[in-house]
């Protein structure tokens, strides 16, 4: 079995998790969010293996490369990265439920990549022959990653919302309360990685391209996320943003999150068209 045939089943895996974590929020099962959290964490290390045996591919095809460089691969990166994020927030908060609104994204990231983009690993084009590499794609998509799981606690906080408070569901659920905080340490998280990555990047185009900054695509939609990220923090702590407001705006920064990383590579071109 290759990197690959392994990445697909592991989706599969992802699968199976949120499907469980549904179940056991919607039956309020004790064992079956353990069961729901066992998947999850066997998708968790299944990611990793496929990441770490794609990168013994490459040194065995002679590229020799981490595999962090074309569409595919990036999500592969983001699967496993959400999937952690949530997965702290399980074991900090003691709380399954998030996951019935998170799992279903790494599913999502790693059976859309396995289906529509080229899997095949290729040695690096000139402008990826960086040492930068690594540090920027990984500080990027750890923030991605965070922004994600915020945007499944500001869809969860929308649902609580338009629930009965003396009904069934809403006694099930977080109070609003947990879930505003959640929404913030997860965007409070991702906010230095975002913040990194741009500064790596910025740093690696120099290197590349002889500017720091070109204003191409992708760099001015990262600005907008980064723009959108920080005015919630400025909000929240210096007009006390909190409740719905915040979690609608989590949930833009996550739309801003998406176009940067999806919508720019295919819709703009630019001097990142090569992801």
């Amino acid at each position: 079995m290759d990197s690959t045939e392994l990445l697909s089943a592991i989706s599969l895996i992802y699968l199976a998790s949120w499907f469980a974590y549904v179940i056991s929020s919607t039956t309020r099962s004790l064992w079956m969010g353990r069961v729901a959290s066992l998947i999850m964490w066997a998708g968790w290390a299944g990611n990793g293996a496929g990441f770490f045996l794609r990168w013994m591919e490459s040194h065995q095809m002679g590229h020799g490369r981490i595999p962090l460089t074309n569409q595919y691969e990036s999500m592969v990166l983001f699967a496993w990265a959400t999937a952690s994020v949530y997965l702290l927030l399980e074991l900090r908060y003691r709380n399954r439920i998030i996951g019935a609104f998170v799992a279903f994204i790494p599913f999502l990231s790693l059976g859309l990549g396995s289906l529509l983009f080229d899997t095949t690993i290729r040695p690096l084009v000139p402008a990826l022959q960086s040492n930068w590499l690594t540090a920027h794609v990984i500080t990027c998509f750890l923030g991605y990653a965070a922004f994600a799981a915020s945007f499944g606690v500001s869809l969860l906080y929308m649902v609580r919302q338009r629930l009965d408070p003396e009904g069934r569901m809403a006694k099930v659920l977080p109070s609003e309360d947990l879930l505003d905080h959640l929404n913030y340490r997860a965007i409070a998280t991702g906010f230095p990685f975002l913040s990194l990555g741009i500064i790596t990047g910025a740093i690696w185009a120099d290197v590349a391209w002889g500017t720091y900054w070109s204003w191409d695509p992708k760099e001015t939609w990262s600005l907008i996320t980064w723009l959108i990220y920080a005015a919630f923090l400025h909000a929240r702590l210096s007009r006390g943003w909190r409740g719905k407001r915040a979690a609608v705006l989590s949930v833009i920064g996550f739309a801003a999150t998406l176009f940067t990383y999806f919508g720019v590579n295919f819709l703009l071109s630019g001097l990142h068209s090569y992801a």
